[in-house]
């Protein structure tokens, strides 16, 4: 007999042994599990404990392409759901998994939802988690958008350029460090100024392990290098920490041929007429020939 057919026997008998289980995997592959069972559960390889002191809002699901939202509750803890990775964004988008267990026979579960985690809230040690049924990505506008600049993201499936491709990274301890934002070294690297603009900065080891932000300016002041970032890395980087620098592209065609040779992957719309064009008029001391304006 399947686990959730025998699960629906033993709730069918009357006298029920059952809990709640709620499985967490973040996009990094920690995965975090919690029970409001009185003792901890085990099964498909995670362990379900039950002192986390999490709960869930009954679930609500429905047929059809309705997206099915609920939240989550739960105290921030050192064990279980830390503040500082919140507020890191550790959690944003993680898988959600919840079943209904029969905590006497774990084998007898049902799968009740599957999504992922929202909005996070936190206040007074409890944090707060909406949770969205897969149907959301569903409800997310697509297509492209018809503009002059590339619509791509450095090294994506659209893009299709290699990030790790010799010349467009670098690897190296951080020496200097300003607020989390401004990092410094002491040479120039090796690259020309400017090559790291809009590119990422990615923490690789330490407490922030994983962490990265959006370069703002790359600059070499007097033979040193300095790179700063639009917003501070949300976590502790120290001196010695390996941080990787990603060249930066600024979205235009020049730079996709000149830069990247990665011309035929642009995904933006160069020769579109502008405003001033749809105004243009014939006139009568100009040339009416019927050829390109540009």
């Amino acid at each position: 007999m399947a686990g959730s057919d025998a699960l629906k026997a033993h709730v069918e008998s009357g006298l029920t042994t059952v809990a709640h289980c709620w499985a967490i995997t973040r996009r990094d592959g920690v995965t975090f599990g919690f029970t409001d069972h009185d003792a901890d559960l085990t099964f498909e390889g995670i362990s379900f404990r039950a002192e986390t002191g999490l709960t869930a809002h009954a679930l609500s699901q429905s047929t059809g392409l309705s997206v099915d939202n609920t939240e989550a509750l739960g105290a921030l803890s050192a064990a279980a759901v830390r503040e500082d990775e919140i507020e890191q964004g550790r959690f944003d988008e993680a898988e959600v998994r919840a079943w209904l267990v029969n905590w006497a026979d774990v084998s007898e579960r049902w799968l009740q939802f599957r999504g992922t985690i929202g909005e996070i809230t936190r206040t007074d040690g409890t944090f707060r988690a909406e949770l969205r049924g897969l149907t959301e990505a569903l409800n997310r506008p697509l297509g492209r958008v018809y503009q002059r600049p590339c619509t791509a993201v450095l090294g994506d499936a659209a893009c299709g350029f290699d990030v790790t491709a010799p010349g467009f990274f670098y690897t190296l301890p951080a020496e200097v460090i300003e607020d989390m934002r401004v990092f410094g070294w002491d040479s120039s690297l090796g690259f020309d100024e400017g090559w790291f603009t809009r590119g990422r900065l990615e923490v690789r080891a330490g407490a922030a392990n994983g962490l990265w932000g959006t370069i703002k300016n790359d600059r070499i002041e007097n033979g040193r290098r300095v790179i700063e970032l639009w917003e501070p890395i949300r976590g502790e980087v120290g001196v010695g920490t390996q941080v990787r620098l990603i060249a930066g592209c600024d979205k235009r065609l020049e730079t996709c041929r000149l830069k990247f040779d990665n011309l035929l992957n642009f995904r933006g719309f160069p020769d579109i007429p502008g405003e001033d064009w749809l105004m243009a008029v014939p006139r009568s001391g100009g040339l009416n020939e019927g050829g390109s304006r540009r």
